[in-house]
């Protein structure tokens, strides 16, 4: 698996990679509309610039006293949001 992958979908350019600090472009510039990471495991959506950077935080074991979490992007009609879920865990 490559370190970055970019995707169009219903004509949003969506750039993917692990570790938001080794962002290597101008997303906007670019002609991105959404950055997601992961490597923080802290789940945040945010929009600088008209970019929306997601980060869909960690559903796998809980780390540090981070929430667990899964997100999703919704594209409709050329328009793409994030929403976060917060998973409920038993703590055992």
């Amino acid at each position: 698996m490559r370190d970055r992958e970019v995707l169009e979908i219903a004509g949003v350019s969506i750039y993917l990679l692990h570790d938001l600090g080794q962002l290597d472009l101008k997303p906007q510039a670019a002609g991105f509309a959404v950055v997601v990471s992961g490597h923080s495991h802290v789940p945040i959506q945010e929009m600088r610039d008209g970019v929306l950077y997601f980060n869909p935080g960690s559903a796998g074991p809980r780390r540090f006293k981070l929430p667990v979490s899964i997100g999703k992007l919704i594209v409709e009609g050329g328009v793409v949001r994030g929403e976060l879920l917060q998973l409920r865990v038993s703590e055992s």
